[in-house]
């Protein structure tokens, strides 16, 4: 088992090189072994791209040495035709004769059938081993797939004596900013890390942001902001149209280029009926951004799995109070990083 743990680390380590490049598809790392040593790896580097199983099979100079090989895979291999052919069909063909997989995949047209057909084609399969770490790389596709939203980080920065921003009635006077140079760099590699990102009406008003990723590489994700009166100025940055935008407003209003306005009841659960959509779109991973109305709204529904609070060395003294976390045994230090361990719940 510690040589398969070992082997097993190496997938995952290779599977991370797919952050922010592979969903809606699940991060996957592979290692082809023979005789105790590594001859081939390859990981899932982009949507629509091969899967790991297939670029680490590539990657084996000697294909002999595959009949008496063992592949590692940090996800269970796929066993249907989607962008790509199913990598257990490749497996078989390639007669590689032991599969060690770390967790299933819960997709329905996966969830359990690549073991059964690897299983059923003579192959030796071994499951679970560092299931509970690649359960968590993948945690934002296991949480879309069961409990039918995205994955939710909570995001803000706040004064030491607990206010988001000094009190503005509009956009003359900017934001206060709390975040330093390193750690503005920290939340745009988060923004390139997540699928969409979402703002309420008044932040979108009051600080015209653009949502986009500037200070780290990567791509920018889908922009969100409720807007139920379409309030927004037309002029302003999320409504440019130069990132992918969703509008979600109790209005009627055509469409324009990379901008889709999205009717929704707002005498309903406002954020339900937001996630579901979401999720319908395969965005996976929701980073919200503010401001304390929206966020207060999605710690009340404890609809949450991660929570990130920044908290500045300074006094505002007065202006827009952060919101309140209520758990009694939670910290805050200059930065903290909060997470939900049960996600089955919600």
């Amino acid at each position: 088992m510690e040589v398969d743990e070992r082997f097993m680390r190496r997938c995952l380590d290779l599977a991370r090189h797919g952050l922010g490049k592979v969903s809606p598809n699940p991060m996957v790392g592979a290692v082809v072994v023979h005789q105790g040593k590594i001859v081939g790896e390859g990981y899932h580097r982009k949507y629509g791209e091969p899967h790991a199983e297939v670029n680490a099979i590539a990657s084996v100079k000697d294909e002999a040495l595959l009949r008496d090989a063992t592949i590692y895979v940090s996800l269970e291999p796929c066993s249907h035709y989607g962008k790509t052919p199913p990598c257990v069909e490749l497996i078989l063909k390639k007669h590689i004769p032991r599969v060690v997989v770390a967790c299933l995949d819960p997709y329905p047209e996966v969830a359990g059938r690549g073991i059964n057909m690897l299983c059923d084609g003579g192959v030796e399969v071994v499951t679970g081993v560092l299931e509970k770490e690649a359960l968590e790389l993948n945690k934002t596709y296991m949480t879309s797939l069961r409990l039918k939203r995205p994955y939710i980080c909570l995001k803000w920065a706040q004064s030491l004596d607990g206010f988001l921003d000094r009190m503005r009635s509009d956009a003359s006077l900017p934001p206060v900013l709390f975040s330093s140079p390193l750690m503005l760099q920290q939340v745009h590699k988060k923004r390139s890390e997540v699928d969409a990102i979402m703002v309420g009406t008044r932040t979108a008003i009051l600080d015209n942001p653009s949502l986009t990723v500037r200070h780290w590489s990567g791509k920018s994700p889908v922009r969100v902001v409720i807007d139920r009166n379409l309030t927004i100025p037309e002029g302003y940055h999320l409504l440019n149209g130069q990132t992918p935008t969703l509008v979600f407003t109790a209005k009627e209003k055509e469409n324009v280029p990379n901008t889709d306005y999205i009717r929704i009841d707002f005498e309903g659960d406002v954020l339900r009926q937001v996630l579901h959509h979401l999720n319908e779109r395969r965005l996976q991973s929701l980073l919200v951004e503010g401001g304390a109305f929206l966020l207060t709204r999605f710690l009340e529904e404890e609809l949450w799995d991660e929570l990130q609070v920044e908290t500045a060395s300074v006094y505002l003294g007065e202006g827009v109070k952060a919101p309140v976390l209520k758990e009694s045994n939670v910290k805050q230090p200059v930065v903290s990083v909060y997470s939900r361990k049960n996600q089955g719940s919600k």
